[in-house]
Order: C-alpha cells, then structure tokens, then sequence
C-alpha cells in the first residue's frame, strides 16, 4: 500500500514540474514568429525586433531574392539591416528583418 502511495505521489510531481515548464503564450505577438517560414513576406515587414543576422547574412538574403550591387548594410535602432540593390536596373532602399524578410522600397 505504501509503495502505491509512494508511486502516485511521484507521478504528481512529474506532471507538476512539466506543467511549470511550459512557458507562456505570448499574447502581443503571436503571428510573429522569430524564425523565419518559407512562403510570403510578413505583411507587417520589416518587423522591429532583436536581429541576429550578421551583415553577410543578410546580404545573402537581399541576393536570393535577385537582387545585385547590394550597399553596405547598416542595423538602424531597430534592428533592421538597410541598404541600397539593384534589381531590373532600378537601384531601391531594402531592409531585412529578424525574420528574415527581404522588403524593397
């Protein structure tokens, strides 16, 4: 009797301690994830937040969406790498989020 006890009190405080694990949902932005998903851009890009793309990186990502003659990239405050590329001949402003979205102006 006592080691069912004993195993039952055991099974609680497994599940107690995997509940406590699980971290909360963030309710401000959870259709904003960190780590970038093939298919669109995020229609709210470039998305504010802690970039950890370095400069190479994301120069690598302004290219594969066919662009050239990309600019040196300076992170604003914000942290989105911006600079200048040219695609079709027409030299535009792009920014890459934390995400990973490539956004042309």
């Amino acid at each position: 009797m006592n080691r069912i006890i004993v195993a039952v009190a055991a099974c609680a405080l497994v599940a107690g301690a995997a509940v406590a694990q699980t971290p909360p949902a963030n309710p401000s932005a959870p259709s904003n994830p960190a780590v970038s998903a093939p298919g669109p851009n995020n229609p709210g890009a470039p998305a504010a937040g802690a970039n950890s793309f370095t400069e190479g990186q994301a120069k690598a990502r302004i290219e594969a969406q066919g662009f050239s003659a990309v600019s040196p990239l300076a992170k604003d405050k914000d942290g989105i790498w911006r600079g200048k590329a040219t695609r079709n001949g027409q030299t535009v402003d792009v920014a890459v989020d934390y995400q990973g979205n490539v956004v042309a102006r």
